[in-house]
């Protein structure tokens, strides 16, 4: 209204002027109702289109939007293993701080594996103290050898002596005999040594790894264990959340809840602009914002984004050929905008349904 009266200035005044004026017709009598169009037809015709290309300039370098959302995000309460709830601590609209319990399952498979895998820790250790025996034993075992195979071939050298000197005291059979128990605790000995060194092995490697073993899959059950609680993972509001015991949780098939942050992106307001106005606005451009949970105030905003991409132009690849005429709904350019002042969307709740409108300025250019 205030463009077309504007523009009825520059036209439909003069030519009505002329009209009455210079050419001497009368209102009432020439200028009627009736012809009004005929008369004035000029300067309708003119203010007609002043009219509509200021509008039209307004709108195009004044984009407006009722797409103005304070976007805040949320944390979804899951559990990171399936299971059946057993005790709850939180109710609904409750706050919460980043570590605080908020339900717990049902733990029984979890302690009994746990308990299980304490076991087989204590069954290792204890395989340390057999492993040391036997090493010991092994040890003695070659020590007893040694001595036996050290008398064997003093007697060999003795009696190699006396049948080189000729000497009817020892016989070829003598001989014979003495060799094979020398071979025979040779023997005896590198067995001795194998089986100490198998049982160092044992005790230095063998049991040590499946030691190792065994405390991981100890640390496992502890850690499967220790999710069967859930806790917060940031300080917030506990929204939707109606979990009683009994109920039966999972990450796929159905969430616990979700947590409103205290510390959210609140300080931005998203909107979405025509695609028209992609060429117009730009980061910097200053605008005004007015929400429904603040009525009659108007917000003083500047632009600081303008995303290069239309979500509605998103592909994700699916089992399915796109057809690019189901989507018939044209999608808009998101811009971001921050109070101008500082604390100007502080009232503002987070949610909110607004409108904007976005100024673009030539000061400088000109």
């Amino acid at each position: 209204m205030i463009e077309f009266t504007i523009c009825s200035l520059l036209t439909i005044l003069p030519d009505f002027l002329i009209r009455r004026f210079v050419q001497g017709k009368r209102v009432g009598v020439e200028i009627t109702l009736y012809s009004m169009w005929y008369e004035l037809r000029y300067g309708i015709t003119a203010c007609a289109i002043l009219t509509i290309s200021l509008i039209t300039m307004i709108f195009y370098f004044h984009p407006s939007s009722g797409s103005v959302t304070s976007i805040f995000r949320t944390v979804t309460i899951l559990p990171e293993t399936a299971g059946r709830v057993d005790e709850v601590f939180v109710q609904n609209n409750q706050k919460v701080k980043a570590g605080d319990p908020i339900f717990k399952m049902d733990d029984a498979r979890q302690r009994t594996a746990l308990v299980t895998a304490e076991r087989q820790v204590d069954v290792i250790e204890a395989q340390f103290g057999v492993a040391e025996a036997d090493l010991e034993a092994a040890v003695a075992q070659i020590a007893q050898v040694e001595a036996s195979l050290n008398e064997l071939r003093i007697e060999l050298n003795r009696t190699e002596t006396l049948m080189a000197r000729g000497s009817s005291a020892v016989s070829q059979q003598d001989l014979d005999r003495q060799q094979a128990e020398v071979l025979s605790q040779e023997a005896a000995l590198a067995a001795a040594t194998s089986q100490a060194d198998g049982a160092r092995q044992n005790l230095e490697t063998l049991l040590p790894a499946q030691r190792a073993s065994a405390i991981a899959a100890r640390d496992q059950a502890q850690v499967e264990l220790d999710l069967t609680e859930v806790f917060a993972g940031t300080d917030g509001t506990v929204e939707q959340f109606v979990l009683q015991p009994g109920d039966y949780v999972s990450a796929i098939l159905r969430p616990a809840g979700i947590i409103v942050p205290d510390v959210s992106v609140h300080y931005r307001l998203q909107a979405g602009y025509d695609q028209i106005s992609a060429q117009v606005i730009k980061p910097g451009m200053l605008a005004e914002v007015t929400c429904t949970s603040i009525p009659f105030t108007v917000i003083p905003m500047v632009v600081v984004s303008v995303q290069d991409v239309i979500a509605s132009g998103q592909l994700r690849p699916t089992d399915e050929l796109i057809d690019i005429a189901a989507r018939a709904r044209p999608g808009t350019i998101t811009v971001g905008m921050e109070p101008l002042y500082e604390g100007g969307i502080d009232k503002v709740i987070p949610g909110s349904q607004c409108v904007s409108n976005v100024y673009t300025s030539n000061h400088e250019r000109l």
